[in-house]
């Protein structure tokens, strides 16, 4: 077809993600994110079977345009699902990471696509990249892409601010926070369910490690203990790095406690350093 050709066949991919975004408000009230990701990855993997088997360029045109609706679809799926989950403290790398690993498998792609056409055909080459797109698109079933539109992910500032008798270094560290809870035994189970939540919370602010443990001597009393990397970085924690989700998963997990939480703070022993 040539240059003129190969301009058609890109501008119908361009009509199709151009349509993509005017019916992608209406397809969102009838399905979720994960299932117009699998009906986008099925589509899109049976448009590169078309550019494999298909002889005719008319054909080829016409199937390039819900390729292009599918792009469109994946596309705004996710920078949407990103900006939605994302706080606003970490938003810009966790944005900056996910440039990175898209055009990185973009880059990774293109060289392993090239070498087995050249190895094999173009035909082979766009065949076998339908089935692994089709392949990839149906492990939406197994790892659903999770809808964090009812989360809150506003800036929340609730833990009372750290009282210590020690001067402690903003770069000292690691710091271990030690809470203990003392809960009901008809409350263990749902202490711990809830716990979860908390432990990924703390993991997701700043904790390099995170455990929730039962005191052998306190059958009642649990321990939940994280490790930041400094003393600085739990400040930062209290200030702002928490959202509403956060709270409300910590609230919760509180509810099922009796009295109030008892924080320490283990600093290392060679502040001078």
């Amino acid at each position: 077809m040539g240059a003129s050709g190969y301009g058609v066949l890109l501008g119908a991919l361009g009509v199709g993600a151009v349509a993509g975004a005017l019916v992608l408000p209406r397809i969102r009230l009838v399905l979720s994110t994960s299932q117009m990701l699998l009906m986008a990855g099925l589509l899109y993997g049976a448009v590169l079977l078309v550019l494999a088997l298909v002889p005719s360029p008319a054909l080829v045109t016409l199937a390039l345009v819900p390729a292009g609706l599918s792009w469109m679809t994946v596309l705004s799926s996710i920078n949407a699902a990103m900006q939605l989950f994302l706080p606003g403290w970490v938003r810009a790398r966790g944005l900056s990471m996910y440039q990175m690993v898209f055009a990185g498998g973009q880059a990774l792609g293109a060289v392993a696509w090239g070498a087995l056409g050249e190895v094999t055909s173009l035909v082979t080459a766009l065949a076998v990249a339908g089935v692994v797109m089709a392949a990839g698109a149906l492990t939406v079933a197994i790892w659903p892409l999770v809808d964090t539109r009812g989360q809150n992910r506003d800036p929340a500032i609730y833990w009372a601010e750290p009282h210590l008798t020690l001067e402690a270094h903003p770069r000292s560290g690691p710091v271990l926070v030690s809470i203990a809870y003392r809960v009901a035994p008809e409350r263990q189970g749902a202490f711990i369910e809830a716990m979860r939540a908390v432990g990924r919370s703390r993991r997701r602010t700043g904790a390099m490690r995170w455990g929730l443990f039962r005191v052998g001597e306190r059958e009642h009393t649990f321990v939940e203990v994280y490790q930041v990397p400094s003393w600085e970085e739990h400040l930062r924690q209290h200030g702002g790095r928490m959202t509403g989700a956060d709270q409300a998963a910590e609230e919760h997990a509180h509810s099922l406690v009796e009295g109030e939480p008892e924080v320490t703070h283990l600093l290392p022993a060679d502040l001078e350093d």
